[in-house]
């Protein structure tokens, strides 16, 4: 953060917090990582419980270095994240989060991910199930700067409203000012299919094991590939129990 002062609603990165919320764990401290040259870092941030969690990531990758970031939020009455995120050549970003909430639960991530040099890539995916009156949000920014030519970057968002009384917001944003760069983001928030319910209840399941078998396939998603992918996904079904 680049101020003690507490945002408010006016300020674009804050506009669907809970700031009563945020006012009890503010300030957020920065929390530096930089993965030098040539080398690859992996971390994992699981938040279960129900506290209040705030965190804030700000990762520099050098020339050619990786690293794969997976994000559950899954049971915190307020849980923000927020990764800023700056790309040297060749370097490559992978992101893949899921939120679920029910009740009167807020989630966020908000992320901004800069490509500075040539050839470098970045991918992002978001999932989220909300239930109740939760709020869920991903605001996402992917920056190419000039010279930054040889760029592939992309996101991936998608939201499930298993009651209508709950929110998803989403904005995912591209800014590029470099040629030859492919950059795609795709963002949809809807309910979960009817027919495919159906289908899965006419072969003898029970609603809540069809609807708990077609959420879990969704979540996956964010997690596929991750080092610990099967961890991830037990403690995201874990929850996704308590919320159905």
């Amino acid at each position: 953060m680049t101020t003690l002062t507490l945002p408010t609603r006016r300020d674009e990165a804050y506009r669907y917090s809970d700031i009563d919320a945020l006012a009890g764990v503010w300030p957020v401290a920065r929390e530096e990582l930089v993965v030098a040259a040539g080398t690859s870092g992996t971390l994992d941030i699981v938040e279960t419980g129900a506290a209040t969690v705030a965190r804030h990531l700000v990762i520099t990758l050098e020339a050619a270095a990786r690293f794969d970031l997976r994000v559950l939020l899954a049971g915190p009455s307020f849980g923000r994240i927020a990764v800023d995120v700056r790309l040297g050549e060749k370097a490559d970003f992978t992101m893949g989060a899921a939120q679920l909430a029910t009740g009167h639960e807020t989630v966020e991530i908000v992320t901004e991910v800069t490509h500075t040099g040539l050839d470098a890539t970045s991918a992002q995916i978001v999932r989220t199930v909300l239930a109740g009156h939760a709020t869920g949000t991903y605001l996402g920014r992917i920056a190419v700067e000039r010279g930054a030519d040889g760029t592939d970057a992309g996101q991936s968002v998608r939201a499930m409203l298993l009651d209508r009384t709950a929110t998803a917001n989403a904005r995912p944003e591209l800014e590029i000012y470099a040629d030859d760069v492919k950059a795609a983001h795709g963002c949809a928030v809807g309910e979960l299919d009817a027919q495919g319910l159906f289908y899965l209840m006419s072969r003898g399941l029970p609603p809540a094991e069809a609807k708990r078998l077609m959420l879990q396939a969704f979540i996956a998603e964010a997690f596929a590939g991750a080092a610990n992918e099967d961890m991830l996904s037990e403690k995201a079904l874990a929850r996704l129990g308590a919320i159905l």
